[in-house]
Formats: C-alpha cells, structure tokens, sequence
C-alpha cells in the first residue's frame, strides 16, 4: 500500500521458495502503526515502550550497520581464536571455582572458632540483631586490643626484657643524655621504703605506682637506647615510635574497612523513604528470634520504628506550616536551653579540671598511713570524670523534650558523645598544663616541670591505667549493687512505686558508649603504657560476660530500639571519632612536649619525634638524599597534582556510576507501572469478556 513495506510473504498466494526474510529488531519490539495487531495494540500504551519510542526518536542512526558480524577469512580467524582460547578459559574458571571453594570452606571451618560463637548466636536467637550486634562490636575490641597487644609486645616490651636478662647473647646499652643539666636527669619511683603493708600493696596496684611503676608496664622501664642480639643492633626509640604509629594505623584500617559495608547500607537507606516503608513492612522481620517475649519485644520495635517514621512525616509538615511567631518562639527556646546545656559542660570540664590540678598537687602529700584518703585523692579524677558522665545525660535528656526535635534527631547521644570524649581531653589538657609549667631558672633547663614530674610519660600513664581500672570497677559495681538489688526488689516486692520503676533497660547506645570510652583510653594510653591492650583485652573479655549475665537476669531488652542498632555502622563511627581523638593528644605529646631526661627510650632526644631525623642521618648518603627529596616541594607539588589528577578520575567514574544506578532506578519504576497497567487492563478484559 501507499508508504507501506512489502510484506515478506504476499496474502493470498503461496510463496515461492527464496531465502529467509528478516525484520529489523527494532520493528519487531517496536512495531509501526501500520501492521500493528489488534490484540497487541493495548501493548503500545505501555509506559516503557512510550519511554523506548522517545529514546529511538533521540538517538539518532549508526545502530543499522553494526547489526551484521563480519565474514569471511577475518570471521573464521575469530571464530578459531575463541575456540582455541576457551580451554585456557574454562581452566581459569575451573580453578577459581575450586578456589572460591576451598576459601569457602577455610571461612566456614574458622567461624566455628570464633570467640563466643555460641553465646552470641544464643542472645541473637533471644534478643534479636540489635543487642546481638552490641556483643559482636565487643569481641571485635578484644580481638583488636589483643593484636594492638601482640604487636607492642613484641618489638617493644620483649626485646628490651630481652637484653636487660642478658637471653640470647644479647646486650644492651644506655647512653647518659649530653649537654643536660644533671637534675634533669634524677628520676626515683614513687614507693614506700622498708615495711610495706598489704594496703599498701592494694593501693600500688590501683594507682600504678610503687613495685608497678618500675615494671614493663610503663613508659620509663624502658631506659634502653640500643639492644644486641648477637651481631643485630635493634633501635629501641625507633622501634618504640614507630609501634605507636603501627598499632594507630592498623586501628585507623581496620575500624574503616569494617565500617564501609554499613556506610553503603545507610546510604542507599537514606536515599529513599519510600523504601525504608518497604523494608519495615516486608523485610523487617528477624528470623534468628526463637524466644517469644523475643518476639513480642520485635513487634512492637517494628511498630515504634514506624510511629517514629510518621511523627517525623508529621513534624515535617508541621515544621513546613509554622508561622514566624512559632519559629522565633521556638528558636528562643533553643537557645535558652543550649545556654544551659553550654553551663553545663563547661561545669564539667572545669570540675575535671581542678580536680585533676588538687590530686597532681596533693597525691604525694598525703600520709601514707591514711590509705582511704591518699587512694580517694589519686582517682578524684576518674571520680568526677564518671560522676559527670552519669549526671549530665539525665540533665540532657530532661532539656531537650522541650526543644521540639524530631524523634531520629539524637541530640542527646550526640551530646553524651562529645562529653565522654571530651572529657578525656580536658584532663590530657589539665596534665600538659602542669607538665608545661616552668618558673624557674632550673626547671627551664629541662624544658619542663622536672620537680612534680621527673618522668612525666610514666604519669600520663598511670593516669590512663587509672581510667581504665576504675571504669571497669564502675560496670562491676553498677551490676552488682544497683542491677541485683532493683531485680530483686521489682520480682519481689508488690509496691507500686517499684513496679513503676520496673527492671532497668539495656540501652545499647549507653552500653556502647561505655567501652568506646575505655577503647579511647587505651589508644592514648598504649603509649605510655605500652602493655595497656592487654589490661584493655582482659577487662573487655570479662565485661562480655557481665554483659550478658545482666542482660539475661537484671535487664530488659529497651522498648525504645535505638535505631542504629540493627547496624555496627554507627559503632564504628563513634569508635573512628574516638579514634581520631586520640591521634590529637598522641601527636602533641610525641612531636611538641620535651621528653623527659631521666627515663623512657627518648630520653636523649628533645622530642620524640626527634629519633626520626637522628636515625635518617645515619643512613648512607644516597637513601638520605631520596628521602630529603621526598619531603621537598619538588616532590610534594607533582604528587600533589597527581593525587589530583586521580582524586578527579574517581570523582568522574563515581558520576557515571551514579547516572548508570538513577537509569536502573528508572527502569524499575517502569517496570512497576507497567505492572500496574496491565493490571488494570487484565481486571477491565475480565469485567467485559
């Protein structure tokens, strides 16, 4: 007809034998109006094929002449080329399935050695994923406190216990500080001389001081400028330093690498609300739960995630139709209430902070005789620090009911989060102050104050050593005579006014707060302390188990989830902030305070960071030339711009990925709509037949 295409084969007539016709591809899935059937024209309505047309009206020619393959002798040679090449293919991929195999089964054979596999499937199995995560979380920092622990032990702590026993045919030398006045250089552990009671032994081992100060596990046992195992000269400052930075960069790896695979989880959460509705409603379930009271705790979980979501949608529509009156109203009252929560904080800090200068000044003041008092004063400290970890939170939580946030805003986790890690600062800060403290002739020859801190290092470190102690005696006594006893009471007892207390809610976020805190410690700690991991496994390894007995007996699970629960992400990331904390107060003390002139490896050194250039002086003159060329702008600039240059390559490619994933999301779409409508046309086909 008039425009139309020639059939391949003519109506009415039998065809004549001629080779096969083919249609065009895209005749076939796009057919024109002109021989379009009748029980497919409802076909062409479809969202997606409309969406097809405009792309073929926008893409333009080209596509026809690379249908057709090439023939000929070029054909055949491919064609000999892939059948040559698919033996070597199909080996390749025979061995990486038994590869994947064997791995599978190595990873499926070391699960079952886990530590405290059984326990933690036990509470998943009651309690669900979310507190489930909570004990998984803290048998990664045992693990991970154990290898900070393997790794300063062995190339700090067993090579100087090494060559000070004389094992090995080992040596060692110490090398007396030149051109420093000989005050400086006076150092005599804290101890008591003669008779010592057993309260003394008692307060020696909760403070760090006395027979602890001069064993391995602080700072200035480690007097030793160079070992020899047989003809092997080993750098012990060098050794030490670079260990630090090992054990904060294997931390820094792995903390990241655990927490990408939830960071891409909350990103794609984030992105949709519509599908968080969707996996509340259809995917929200915990399969692991066998426990009915289990059960019933994850109903109404689901259920408060979902009042949660419509109180924010409702807050949001509120928030969008408030007048200017209601705005300044409420920004007032925000303001107001900041200005108290700022008092409050700055209350907390400056406590910590007197009292820290009022136990450097009064701990070796007091009569030893009076063990109570010289114990109370040497952790007013850590008493305050945990006094106002345990006060401010309630004060917070009672101020801002009145801000008007929404519920998924946690203003009070992220308030408790800078107190507990801000607090560890304060007191660093107390310490550096005193430390730094010079005014006179004497104590300015030694670059800092020699009188109350001979070695300096060893004290920063019993200071942390008793954080640490006293923390873990908190979560002790906090279960076992505040948790029991209410237990006790509400089981027990009929009053009303117990009831209404009821047993006290396991609050993951609190409980995790609680060993990022003391993780935090350590990582600052380690370094004046350096078999602190080990103290840092044991108390971890035990507060598992306190854990779980308070869990099962003297707590219950919160009726409100906190939402990052079902997640390790929000674990990690609290943990990587504390992380980088104590990157702040390691870096000041490594590269800017003086270190101390009578103990420590560092001792002839201004700083510690100063043992870097000595050792590069002492390599040959060529690798001292490439690393100054290194640290030159000569290098930094080209590098620099490289960096750019790859940073950029990444920036473009994560582009195209994102433009790839917004066409997938496209295409679902359409494919739901064109779902729905021939649905619709399936329901109208069966209602007129």
């Amino acid at each position: 007809g008039g425009g139309g295409r020639v059939p391949c084969c003519a109506p009415g007539r039998l065809p004549a034998p001629q080779p096969p016709c083919f249609l065009p591809l895209a005749e076939v899935f796009l057919p024109e109006e002109t021989h379009g059937a009748a029980p497919v024209d409802f076909l062409q309505q479809l969202p997606s094929y409309q969406s097809a047309l405009r792309r073929r009206a926008t893409a333009g020619g080209g596509t026809q002449e690379r249908r057709a393959a090439p023939q000929g002798p070029a054909g055949v040679n491919k064609q000999a080329d892939v059948k040559h090449l698919s033996g070597g293919k199909q080996w390749r991929r025979t061995s990486s399935k038994s590869l994947k195999k064997v791995l599978s089964e190595v990873k499926e054979f070391s699960s079952y050695l886990k530590l405290w596999r059984h326990d933690i499937h036990s509470i998943e199995g009651k309690f669900g994923t979310g507190i489930q995560s909570y004990f998984s979380f803290l048998r990664f920092l045992v693990l991970l406190n154990f290898i900070i622990f393997i790794l300063m032990f062995s190339f700090v702590t067993l090579p100087s216990i090494i060559a000070k026993y004389g094992m090995f045919n080992s040596s060692f030398a110490k090398i007396p500080p030149k051109n420093i006045e000989p005050h400086c250089t006076v150092y005599e552990p804290s101890g008591n001389k003669g008779l010592i009671y057993f309260y003394d032994y008692l307060k020696h081992l909760l403070s760090g001081t006395g027979f602890l100060e001069e064993t391995s596990l602080f700072y200035g046992y480690y007097t030793i400028d160079a070992t020899w195992i047989s003809i092997v000269r080993y750098n012990v400052p060098l050794a030490y330093l670079l260990a630090t930075f090992a054990y904060l960069a294997l931390s820094l790896i792995w903390i990241i690498s655990r927490s990408l695979e939830g960071f891409k989880q909350n990103l794609v959460h984030a992105e949709d609300q519509f599908q968080s509705y969707c996996n509340k409603v259809f995917a929200g379930w915990d399969f692991c739960i066998t426990d009915p009271n289990a059960a019933r705790l994850k109903h109404r979980s689901l259920r408060y995630e979902l009042q949660t979501d419509l109180e924010e949608e409702r807050l949001k529509r509120k928030i969008a139709d408030r007048t200017t009156k209601e705005k300044l109203r409420i920004y007032s009252l925000r303001i107001f209430i900041n200005v108290i929560v700022l008092a409050v904080l700055l209350g907390c800090f400056y406590s910590i902070y007197r009292a820290t200068f009022f136990s450097q000044e009064n701990s070796n003041g007091v009569s030893n005789m009076n063990f109570l008092v010289n114990l109370l004063v040497q952790y007013l400290p850590s008493i305050v620090i945990t006094t106002a970890n345990i006060v401010a939170p309630q004060i917070f939580s009672f101020l801002i009911r009145y801000e008007d946030y929404s519920p998924a805003f946690e203003i009070r986790m992220i308030l408790c989060v800078f107190l507990r890690l801000a607090s560890i600062g304060v007191l660093l800060f107390s310490l550096w102050s005193q430390i730094s403290s010079c005014n006179t002739d004497m104590c300015k020859a030694c670059g800092y104050n020699y009188e109350l801190y001979p070695c300096w290092e060893s004290q920063v470190g019993q200071e942390m050593y008793k954080l640490m102690i006293f923390d873990f005696i908190v979560i002790l006594a906090v279960t076992l005579f505040v948790d029991f006893p209410r237990k006790l009471l509400v089981t027990h007892c009929s009053c009303k006014l117990l009831q209404w207390f009821g047993l006290k809610e396991f609050r993951i976020s609190d409980n995790v707060l609680e060993i990022i805190y003391g993780q935090t410690i350590c990582w600052i700690g380690t370094f004046f302390s350096p078999l602190l991991p080990a103290i840092a496994t044991v108390k971890y390894f035990i507060i598992f188990y306190i854990k779980k007995v308070s869990l099962i007996h003297t707590q219950k699970p919160a009726a409100r989830p906190f939402r990052a629960s079902s997640s390790n992400f929000f674990f990690l990331l609290v943990l990587l902030i504390g992380l980088v904390l104590a990157f702040v107060p390691l870096g000041v003390s490594i590269a800017h305070i003086p270190s101390s002139k009578a103990c420590g490896p560092f001792r002839n050194f201004n700083t510690s960071w100063a043992v870097v250039p000595h050792t590069i002086l002492e390599f040959p003159k060529p690798l001292q030339q490439v690393l100054y060329g290194i640290a030159s702008e000569a290098f930094a600039v080209p590098f620099f711009m490289v960096i750019c240059l790859v940073m950029f390559y990444f920036i473009a490619l994560a582009r195209a990925h994102k433009r790839v994933a917004e066409q997938l999301k496209e295409q679902l779409a359409m494919e739901g709509r064109d779902k729905q409508f021939l649905i619709r046309k399936i329901t109208e086909a069966q209602r007129h037949p």
